[in-house]
């Protein structure tokens, strides 16, 4: 007889470290054969009474964490989201995360959800990505998402709570909050994802990167380009391997126990890339870069950020200032965290009460202009805008520093009379164009 599922975990078996399959966060390996329903149970302390919307043949039927979910499971979920639902949603999930210690798995589960995505297809939800896929089984049976039944298992009552919230929404909403409340970056995220509604709509498998390929640089590149990121990207992302450890018994990676991980929290055991694997900061990239202990773990995907000349970059900075680091993470989660996905509205929603608006760039004539009397594309758009903005005409004439120093515009642009001018107040060396043919 078919049953919704639901988990009832001890504390003590939903530390980060037995929430893990795989090698944490967003690597998979497919080295190991599942473990039997009986060793799952041992482990996991799951048991099967309750999840909606996925509808399982008999308990007997959860292999290596994963629930076998009949294929006519279909989802009751919202259209959209209710703000006020995600913002109560977003408080539980904050105490969840102190109880339950559960950081890394949560963050798991939205990155695993986004992570199909293929930039090379438009329609949705064939294009894969952000659309909560991953509860039904045929996505839940793949190697990559071992184990992720158990936050989905966590986050349930929390849905069954606030119904106004789309799953698709839910999964980015933990994901961002556990790096939060680990002690990252504040993610600007936006919401109003919409949901699939039924198993046909899962993507296939074989889109998440894996740990150990033959060329780790080529397989990330491959994987993430797939995606639309680049390299910076790909190395912000890595660093949050600052959380977590990965299981051997699960992944085929690690060690079983290490002098960091043997007194948890939680479930003890696995091996973790730092010592304080529930904080979130930049010690990753120190110790990926150092390799002085060996109880802490080094995956081929780790190791070649300092081996390819174009990770090293940004590993190395990274390593160095966690200030950069924070912020191109954060714009990279973010990133990662709306790919494929369906807003309802189109352009989403924000749940902050105060969303950090981007800081201008300040302008700096040099970062723009060639050095030569022909103004670079960059520029001329970058002149164009301020003639805009200021009420300036483009037919007056622009005065600029070959050099590139930064302009002082006078009180006559706003006026948008032809005589108006905008001057240097650095270089004696003034070019003089006409703004009608330069920029329009």
């Amino acid at each position: 007889m078919a049953a919704t599922l639901q988990s009832r975990v001890s504390v003590s078996a939903i530390g980060a470290s037995s929430l893990f399959s795989s090698s944490a966060i967003f690597v998979s390996s497919t080295r190991l054969p599942r473990k039997s329903s009986q060793d799952c149970s041992a482990r996991c302390s799951l048991k099967v009474s309750r999840f909606q919307p996925l509808r399982v043949d008999s308990p007997k039927n959860v292999r290596g964490g994963a629930a076998r979910v009949s294929s006519d499971a279909v989802s009751s979920t919202s259209v959209s989201s209710d703000p006020g639902q995600l913002k109560s949603a977003r408080e539980d999930i904050r105490e969840l995360l102190k109880s339950k210690f559960c950081h890394p798995i949560l963050i798991r589960l939205g990155w695993h959800d986004s992570g199909t995505y293929d930039k090379n297809i438009e329609e949705w939800p064939q294009r894969g990505g952000a659309d909560g896929s991953l509860r039904f089984e045929p996505e839940l049976k793949h190697g990559a998402n071992a184990g992720l039944v158990n936050a989905l298992n966590l986050l349930q009552p929390i849905k069954d709570k606030y119904p106004g919230i789309t799953y698709a929404d839910l999964f980015q909403l933990a994901s961002a909050t556990a790096i939060e409340e680990a002690g990252g970056p504040k993610i600007p995220m936006k919401y109003g994802r919409v949901d699939v509604t039924s198993p046909d709509q899962c993507p296939e498998e074989g889109k998440l990167p894996d740990a150990g390929p033959p060329s780790p640089a080529t397989h990330l590149r491959t994987v993430f380009n797939r995606m639309g990121l680049d390299d910076k990207e790909i190395v912000a992302l890595s660093g949050a391997h600052t959380l977590g450890r990965s299981r051997p018994e699960r992944s085929g990676w690690g060690k079983p126990e290490t002098k960091y991980t043997k007194d948890g929290p939680g479930a003890p055991g696995g091996q973790s890339w730092t010592v304080q694997w529930l904080k979130f900061d930049n010690s990753y990239f120190k110790e990926i870069k150092e390799k002085r202990d060996e109880d802490l773990l080094v995956l081929p995907t780790d190791a070649v950020l300092f081996e390819d000349p174009s990770f090293k970059i940004y590993a190395e900075k990274y390593a160095q200032d966690q200030e950069a680091f924070f912020k191109d993470y954060a714009e990279a989660h973010a990133k990662l965290s709306n790919l494929g996905a369906k807003f309802d509205p189109p352009e989403g929603f924000s749940i902050d009460d105060n969303p950090k608006q981007p800081v201008p760039e300040k302008f700096v004539a040099a970062k723009y202009s060639s050095g030569k009397k022909e103004l670079s594309s960059a520029m001329k758009q970058k002149i164009r805008a301020e003639y805009e903005g200021l009420g300036g005409s483009p037919d007056c004439s622009v005065e600029v520093c070959p050099e590139g120093r930064v302009f002082d515009c006078p009180r006559s642009l706003k006026t948008g009379s032809p005589e108006a001018k905008i001057r240097t107040t650095h270089c004696q060396k003034i070019t003089t164009f006409n703004a009608q043919k330069i920029l329009f």
